[in-house]
């Protein structure tokens, strides 16, 4: 069997809390209490006082013997953090946060428990469904017609929806025109032949042979 005991909102920081929970993780219970009485931690008396709640919870409520009690399981959890605020220089505010655990002490003595006993009620809920069925049905029987309310009619059925006009197909856009062709560009007109040039007379010619033909005089 196990016992539990928590303490919620103890101003200790969570990761302080778990540095002490990890000592007494799996020991005996009285060894546990033990290390937590001379362990140098602050954080060592709110989990002393929460082992010995579940030492207690076990011997009271559940008749186990303190001797033979382990701590099986033990955890902390985050709690509110209160945020505060501290002056500095300069007219300067620094944000503080002061934290709180949850801490849980979980002990066994490694018995299982025993289940009680079924009672009556229990027993005959127990009972099969099956074995049930035909006294329901007999009980319904047994009912004046008076009382049974008549079926309701059934409801008509909704008329389809007409189905909605497809929308008009739209007109197709007029094709562009063509655009003309640009006229081609007039070809240029021809350049006019050079004349050619007039041939010199073959009398010029002639008159300058017979003056180089006629002999010198005083010669």
């Amino acid at each position: 069997m196990e016992a539990r005991a928590q303490a919620r909102y103890v101003r200790v920081t969570p990761m302080k809390a778990r540095r002490v929970i990890n000592l007494i993780r799996g020991m005996q219970a009285v060894d546990a209490q033990a290390v937590l009485r001379f362990a140098p931690q602050a954080a060592s008396e709110p989990v002393g006082k929460v082992l010995a709640s579940a030492i207690a919870n076990a011997a009271n409520n559940h008749g186990m013997d303190t001797r033979e009690l382990v701590v099986t399981e033990a955890f902390v959890d985050e709690g509110p953090t209160m945020k505060r605020i501290r002056p500095r220089a300069q007219g300067r505010a620094y944000r503080i946060g002061k934290r709180s655990s949850h801490i849980t002490v979980i002990v066994g003595d490694g018995v299982k428990a025993v289940k009680p006993l079924p009672t009556k009620k229990a027993a005959a809920k127990a009972v099969a469904p099956e074995a049930q069925a035909p006294a329901k049905k007999a009980a319904a029987k047994a009912v004046a017609p008076e009382a049974q309310a008549p079926a309701k009619k059934a409801a008509p059925a909704k008329k389809a929806a007409p189905a909605k006009k497809s929308a008009p197909a739209k007109k197709a856009a007029p094709a562009k025109k063509a655009t003309p062709a640009k006229k081609a560009a007039p070809a240029k007109k021809a350049a006019p032949a050079k004349k050619a040039a007039p041939a010199k007379s073959t009398t010029a010619k002639k008159t300058a042979a017979k003056k180089s033909a006629a002999p010198k005089k005083g010669g």
